[in-house]
């Protein structure tokens, strides 16, 4: 056996690779190898973040006058509804569906994900989630105009009268999409419970792999609520069941506890792979072990008990009785324990470190100080009196864009910078790494922040045209918002020149620990000649004995 540290030296006889294990064909085929299906979702995911970027687009330009003067009211509300459908359906979930593909059995020590097939089943449903969604447009009346979050009985109107409408063919893509995001779940459970590399315990596992296992637990429970609920209103839409429709005796605040009961957790499906990202670019930019492993890995597992005890803060305003909201206030609340401690953690890591701002750490403080920014006003969220105060209003769009923008893709831009010489075996050009990042921080600042005033000062969202006063900050944050969209320009020629051009990339550029760096640059078709024995502890920056793991001569 040879003592191999996981510092990046390469496996026994191993020469490097950086040349793909197929080519380029592989990504538009059925394949089943989970690197192949990481890369397959994270192109699939970034082509819908530009689309739903430009619908973003053309609602801060309508913003931009108090008018409604740039598009129809109509085709506003379809944009308004698809942006937000896009960017969470098609954006952030398949991205860290994505990284999690591509990284979770190499961080783990195992071939392949638990049932390959599966994995691929999973991943073509996305595809065929966006045509549904763009098709849309092209139905007469055009796409759904309810929201992401199509309350009934809005979203029981059929002006045209067809069958076929764009609220229909939106539950329907929902209804696809939870199916594909619950196959996954079970997959990456089974995974992590079963195939983790000889003396890889739970308590030896990246914290990464922590974050994944957490927010899939989490879909495994919360997710079938989603599901049904699409299914139980496409019925009343299509059949003439009642299930929601309060003029046949239906209840629609019902729907939104189905609704809620998930979605409200989904803020934690998405934010936990983030933190989990967070996790490993800290320590390696730090050049210090990260701060209490332990309780950052069980910190992940706390916030995924606790997610299912909160939704109903969603509904203060829907009649919820003054006992209820009481209690998801405090439960709400109690959220922000676990999430401080990895925050204090990460600040600790970070602390006194031998910070090195490479592009990839660069995008991590950036998304760690907007992500504190947005607990902040989560926690004045979940206080009754403040969200009866602002509920509907642009300060909670404001506070959801932080988290959602400022934190999540900020923390994938890191983790794209911070893995991309291993998925291509290529160096990306850091200048433009730092140009985009600049553009991108401050963009997502002046777009989202001045929300937040608008918001108190009682500007109601869903809206083309408001009332003058609030013109100020509205073109503040439509100016934002077209920076925003300019910053990804700089990261797209970046991402293609240095794939096809870069300098090759050492199979650990970074000196970073875990097992993803020990193999070549891109990794091999099934990761390991022979399957690692784990003999030390994780993230061991600054320790006597670096991480180290056996492989079978």
């Amino acid at each position: 056996m040879t003592n191999i540290p996981i510092e990046g030296i390469l496996l026994p006889d191993e020469k490097p690779n950086h040349e793909s294990p197929g080519n380029w064909k592989e990504y538009f085929s059925f394949s089943t190898d989970h690197k192949v299906i990481g890369i397959q979702y994270l192109v699939t995911s970034f082509f819908f973040f530009l689309v739903g970027g430009i619908f973003a687009m053309v609602i801060r330009g309508e913003l931009l006058t108090p008018e409604s003067d740039l598009v129809d009211r109509t085709v506003y509300n379809g944009m308004f509804t698809m942006h937000g459908t896009v960017m969470l359906f098609l954006w952030t979930f398949p991205s860290l569906v994505g990284f999690a593909n591509y990284l979770v059995p190499l961080m783990i020590g195992a071939r392949d994900m638990a049932f390959p097939r599966l994995n691929a089943v999973a991943f073509w449903m996305v595809p065929i989630v966006g045509i549904l969604l763009m098709g849309s447009f092209l139905i007469p009346g055009g796409p759904a105009q309810a929201g992401w979050w199509s309350y009934p009985p809005v979203s029981l109107q059929n002006p045209t009268g067809n069958l076929i409408n764009g609220q229909v063919v939106w539950l329907l893509a929902v209804a696809i999409s939870g199916v594909s995001s619950i196959m996954g779940a079970v997959n990456f459970v089974t995974t992590i419970v079963k195939m983790r590399a000889p003396g890889m315990g739970f308590f030896r596992m990246p914290l990464f792999v922590w974050a994944v296992f957490s927010a899939q637990i989490i879909q495994l429970f919360g997710l079938p609520a989603l599901t049904a609920g699409a299914v139980m209103l496409l019925l009343d839409l299509t059949v003439g069941t009642a299930f929601f429709d309060p003029a046949k005796g239906g209840n629609p605040v019902m729907f939104e506890h189905y609704f809620w009961f998930y979605s409200h957790p989904a803020v934690y499906v998405i934010i936990l792979p983030i933190f989990g990202i967070f996790s490993e670019v800290f320590p390696v930019y730090s050049r210090k072990p990260l701060f209490g492993y332990r309780v950052v890995a069980v910190s992940s597992i706390l916030i995924a008990a606790v997610s299912g005890i909160v939704w109903v803060h969603h509904m203060y305003v829907s009649g919820t009785p003054g006992w209820m909201r009481l209690i998801f206030m405090l439960t709400t609340m109690f959220v922000s324990v676990p999430t401080g401690i990895k925050v204090f953690a990460w600040v600790a890591t970070i602390w006194g470190g031998k910070l090195r701002l490479n592009t990839p750490m660069l995008f991590a403080l950036g998304g760690l100080v907007m992500f504190v920014f947005a607990g902040i006003t989560g926690i004045m969220l979940s206080s009754v009196p403040v969200d009866v105060h602002v509920n509907n209003t642009y300060f909670v769009v404001g506070h959801f864009h932080y988290v959602l923008y400022g934190t999540v893709t900020m923390g994938l831009y890191a983790a794209i910078y911070h893995w991309f010489p291993k998925m291509t075996g290529r160096m990306y050009h850091e200048g433009w790494g730092k140009i985009h990042f600049w553009l991108a921080f401050i963009g997502t600042n002046l777009n989202f922040l001045p929300m937040h005033p608008l918001g108190l000062q009682g500007m109601v969202r869903r809206i083309a045209s408001y009332a003058p006063e609030y013109q100020f900050w509205n073109v503040i944050a439509s100016l934002g918002g077209f920076l925003l969209g300019m910053s990804t320009l700089p990261f797209i020629f970046n991402m293609v020149i240095s794939w096809m051009q870069g300098e090759k990339a050492p199979n650990n550029p970074w000196r970073a620990i875990g097992l993803e760096w020990l193999v070549s640059s891109p990794p091999p078709v099934e990761n390991f000649e022979e399957i690692p024995i784990i003999i030390s502890e994780p993230y061991g920056y600054g320790k006597s004995e670096p991480l180290t793991a056996n492989f079978p001569e």
